[in-house]
């Protein structure tokens, strides 16, 4: 028996064109088009506005194979996390941030991680596959409705900074971004969303040669080569120099400041030469620097900073005129902070 098509592998050109084929309306491809994007229906069922008969024969030849919340857990400080089962069985995890006024949600992008950075328990699953766009979608789809649920407000923001490098499913992350921001999709601006990477300075020129419209983040951890290595041993492959020069290239491009990420980790990147490295390489380009709360994942060499090396930082940044953000991570008793998402569940 043939394998049946998930139907939101089809644009809305080929599902018009499909009913077409049917002796049916091409409009019946736009209803159906709505109902799996912009209203997230999870079954053909859900589709009250179409007949019975066409929902049966949709039924027929095509899949919906949509996300399941399979584990929800609530964290103290108002974070959730989601254990998301995929169509084939598999996990990943999603988790909603609240501040004040805004919600944000962060998604993963494959299951399990391909890269090797030693101070993250995601880095420790090996890579399964890489995420479909809607399947991208529906987390935030997910978040979307639990933001509603709890806090009565849509989600304002997106980070892709969950399972995985978004930067090694390229193609599938855009597409998620194009029906993520579509009117036809949730809607959503293209500057509310930020797409992290670890640093691939080959796939970070083609996103400005693509000009996207989103905000990147850049994993740096260290501004010195030796030290960069070792936290993110895949790195030695893309030194910093080639780094830079990727950055400049997205800058000149898009005119988009970028977004350091950063976290401080005792022994390791606390020193003076480190901070002057990093004050340097953020003359390139205009730019921010976020500071990271660190959450151990075990007892092993990464642990939290002490306070004045944080503070060195941020006076010694303040002083060059770069604009630094320290993060307090959130949702630490669900192991839903930076860093920890591991499907323990």
């Amino acid at each position: 028996m043939d394998k049946k098509k998930d139907i939101r592998s089809l644009t809305k050109e080929e599902l018009r064109a499909f009913f077409v084929a049917q002796n049916d309306k091409a409009f019946r491809g736009n209803q159906v088009y709505e109902w799996l994007w912009a209203k997230s229906a999870h079954s053909f069922e859900d589709m009250t506005n179409i007949s019975k008969e066409t929902r049966q024969m949709l039924e027929e030849n095509f899949v919906i194979n949509h996300i399941e919340v399979d584990q929800m857990q609530r964290s103290s400080d108002g974070t959730v996390k989601n254990a998301v089962r995929l169509h084939d069985g598999l996990i990943v995890e999603s988790v909603l941030i609240p501040t004040g006024t805004r919600t944000t949600a962060c998604v993963s992008s494959q299951v399990g991680c391909s890269l090797d950075c030693s101070f993250c328990a995601t880095a420790r699953l090996k890579k399964m596959r890489n995420l479909n766009p809607d399947e991208i979608y529906d987390q935030v789809a997910a978040i979307n409705k639990e933001s509603l649920l709890y806090y009565n407000r849509k989600l304002s923001n997106i980070v892709y900074m969950g399972m995985g490098e978004p930067l090694m499913n390229y193609n599938n992350v855009l597409k998620s971004i194009e029906k993520i921001t579509s009117p036809e999709g949730l809607g959503m601006s293209p500057k509310r969303i930020t797409v992290s990477t670890s640093g691939v300075p080959k796939m970070i020129k083609k996103l400005a040669d693509d000009e996207v419209k989103f905000n990147l983040a850049v994993s740096l951890h260290s501004a010195i080569d030796e030290v960069r290595s070792k936290i993110m041993p895949f790195s030695k492959a893309f030194p910093l120099e080639e780094l830079r020069e990727a950055i400049e290239y997205w800058y000149e491009k898009t005119e988009s400041r970028v977004t350091y990420e950063y976290v401080v980790w005792n022994g390791i990147n606390d020193t003076k030469e480190a901070i002057q490295a990093l004050v340097k390489f953020c003359k390139y380009v205009p730019c921010k620097v976020n500071l990271i709360e660190y959450n151990p994942i075990d007892d092993g060499e990464f642990q939290q900073a002490k306070p004045d090396a944080i503070n060195n930082y941020i006076s010694n940044l303040e002083m060059n005129d770069i604009i630094v953000n320290v993060r307090r991570s959130r949702g630490k008793d669900i192991d839903a902070a930076c860093g920890q998402l591991a499907n323990k569940s």
